[in-house]
């Protein structure tokens, strides 16, 4: 029996923008990391859930921009668990964390590079939003297909996060589009999904990256997407 529900390509072709979410979506610090290198909270001597904790529930300030000094967004976060952890550790995690990051920009996969490129010589506005602090994105001239974005939002410089609509918003109004013109394209992180489908944006979660990273948070993630593909290339194939 037929649903008559469009088919993702149908629903794609009537768009005009493409808004994509940066880490876990178009590259990622776990496939692009040289093989070997010490990750920061090793550095710190610092538990990784804790770390991780630090990353994402207790640093807004790094997020939005109101703390911009990478030395200082590494202290904060590592003296939040271990006031002890000296400056010259310190000092070798944030180099460290900044190197990771500045690989995962620089060294973007090609199927990322193609499927962008593509959707550019169709005629489609291409947009980034990206929950990033200073230090996180410090490499993004360096990056090979920077220039294929109309409009590139962080959130250390625009003062808002996803799913916060302000930062979907810039995005929409730097493109010149309308929300139901335009569709997300992300992982799911930071609720990024149910922020752009609550303004109206039609949105696709992919799965490739965090299937392989934490397949556990896949569920929880999909009752906000519109269509679900495992990677990029989906959005130009068929």
């Amino acid at each position: 029996m037929s649903t008559n529900q469009p088919s993702l390509s149908d629903v794609l072709g009537t768009k005009k923008a493409f808004l994509f979410d940066l880490f876990h979506t178009l590259t990622a610090l776990e496939i692009t990391s040289i093989a070997g290198r010490t990750s920061t909270h090793q550095i710190l001597g610092v538990d990784k859930a804790a770390w991780n904790e630090q990353l994402e529930r207790m640093s807004r300030d790094r997020v939005i921009g109101r703390t911009t000094d990478p030395l200082a967004i590494i202290t904060n976060m590592a003296h939040a668990i271990n006031p002890s952890i000296s400056a010259e550790l310190i000092q070798k995690a944030t180099k460290n964390r900044m190197d990771v990051f500045a690989g995962a920009i620089i060294r973007m996969p090609a199927q990322t590079q193609h499927v962008l490129r593509t959707l550019k010589r169709s005629g489609k506005r291409i947009g980034l939003v990206s929950n990033a602090d200073v230090m996180e994105v410090a490499a993004w001239a360096k990056c090979s297909i920077a220039d294929v974005f109309d409009s590139t939002v962080f959130s250390c410089s625009a003062g808002c996060a996803k799913p916060e609509p302000e930062i979907y918003e810039i995005s929409l109004r730097e493109l010149g589009v309308t929300a139901d013109e335009s569709v997300f394209i992300g992982d799911g992180g930071s609720n990024e999904l149910q922020g752009a489908r609550n303004l109206g944006i039609t949105t696709v979660m992919i799965t490739g990256i965090i299937q392989q990273l934490w397949p556990e948070r896949i569920p929880e993630r999909l009752c906000h997407a519109d269509f679900v593909i495992d990677a990029l290339a989906e959005l130009i194939d068929g």
